[in-house]
């Protein structure tokens, strides 16, 4: 039991600081620069699209505002089936330069990405989504990066509007926070993980099909990049803003279909875990740790329940004492600090409750819907 208490304890602790502490310093001390400078090649904006009558008619103004040259931004919208206004919207914007692709069926994002890319004519391709708003020079900062050769995906940054009165917004928004800060480590001491779904870009010469079936293009793509030898980086100065609201069943859905997505990315690209992926490391530490932590969380209870003896026993206390503070999240009562820490406690349990449900999911074949946006 002491055994598993250690294991399981330093498992949290690895995936939560020490990855996090060990990038900072890897940045910090062992940098590679990258060289931006102001370009503009042509790019191809891809934005795929299911019944997003609601906000395509301020995305794609969005698009039109960006401060890059007209004849050197190619806009392709391609709309999965949609059954709502969507198609409509997409056809009435083709007299302002944008092309629409209607496909009459519903097959997915990573179909409906493959075929963006298939008519993309840009030297860079630039994925975005319905929702989220691109700040004017975005485009311009985002593609700075491909100066460098060594670039071959770029990551935007996606600032989060939070909703003070969104109970979860404390919790998912540190959370958040943290994310970006190890994304931006990862690139600056080599290559991120992942990008920001919402906002990141590619060379073309680099992009290969989606399986059909792809959850997470935003973490597939980047890493058949870095693959090829080339570095994906994450740059601060190209914003993209999301208005945050989600209700906490929404954020639940969202996260579990993130984490399940990975568990797919290791059926859908096995040589992730092999010596060909060049970022295998900072996969496992990035990705799979965290899918690991509800387990150990299981595990390092029991264990301290079992012991019951000196440091044991204190474990257990804090334990109890955490569990306690995210139910405080329930009480409705307004306790200033303490109901702060109590969101970051309950978002903490949440996102691991996705985990261990993520596993399910995957075990028994379970698909999680391509959400708007």
């Amino acid at each position: 039991m002491k055994l598993l208490f250690w294991l399981c304890a330093s498992l949290i602790l690895f995936t939560y600081a020490g990855y996090p502490i060990c990038l900072y310093f890897r940045a910090r001390f062992w940098p590679r620069p990258i060289h931006r400078e102001s370009i503009l090649p042509r790019v191809t904006m891809i934005l795929a699209v299911h019944n997003e009558e609601k906000h395509l008619p301020g995305k794609l103004a969005n698009l039109a505002g960006l401060d890059y040259p007209g004849n050197r931004l190619e806009t392709i919208v391609i709309s999965d089936g949609s059954t709502d206004e969507t198609n409509r919207i997409a056809s009435e914007w083709q007299p302002f330069g944008y092309r629409a692709v209607i496909l009459p069926e519903h097959r997915g994002k990573a179909n409906a990405l493959n075929r963006g890319m298939a008519e993309a004519k840009g030297e860079i391709v630039c994925f975005t989504d319905a929702r989220q708003k691109i700040a004017s020079d975005g485009l311009k900062n985002l593609v700075a990066n491909f100066a460098d050769p060594s670039v071959g995906c770029a990551s935007g940054e996606l600032i989060l509007r939070e909703d003070t009165k969104t109970a979860s917004s404390d919790g998912v928004g540190l959370y958040w926070r943290l994310e970006k800060q190890i994304r931006n480590w990862e690139g600056l001491a080599g290559s991120t993980v992942g990008t920001t779904g919402g906002f990141y870009a590619v060379r073309k010469d680099l992009l290969l099909p989606l399986p059909e079936e792809t959850v997470l293009d935003d973490v597939y793509i980047p890493l058949q990049v870095a693959r090829q030898g080339r570095r994906v980086v994450f740059d601060m100065t190209a914003l993209a803003w999301d208005d945050f609201a989600p209700s906490s069943k929404q954020e639940f859905r969202r996260k579990l279909r993130t984490l399940a997505g990975n568990y797919q990315l290791l059926q859908l690209a096995p040589w992730l875990l092999t010596s060909s992926n060049p970022l295998r490391l900072q996969f496992i530490c990035h990705k799979l740790l965290r899918l690991m932590v509800p387990f150990a969380l299981v595990g390092t209870f029991v264990s301290s329940l079992w012991l019951r003896t000196g440091a044991y026993e204190g474990a257990l206390i804090l334990q109890l004492m955490f569990y306690a503070l995210a139910g405080l999240r329930f009480s409705g009562s307004k306790l200033g600090v303490l109901s702060r820490l109590s969101n970051v406690a309950l978002t903490f349990i949440v996102l691991n409750t996705a985990a261990a449900l993520a596993l399910l999911y995957f075990v028994t074949g379970r698909k999680a819907a391509w959400t708007k946006g």
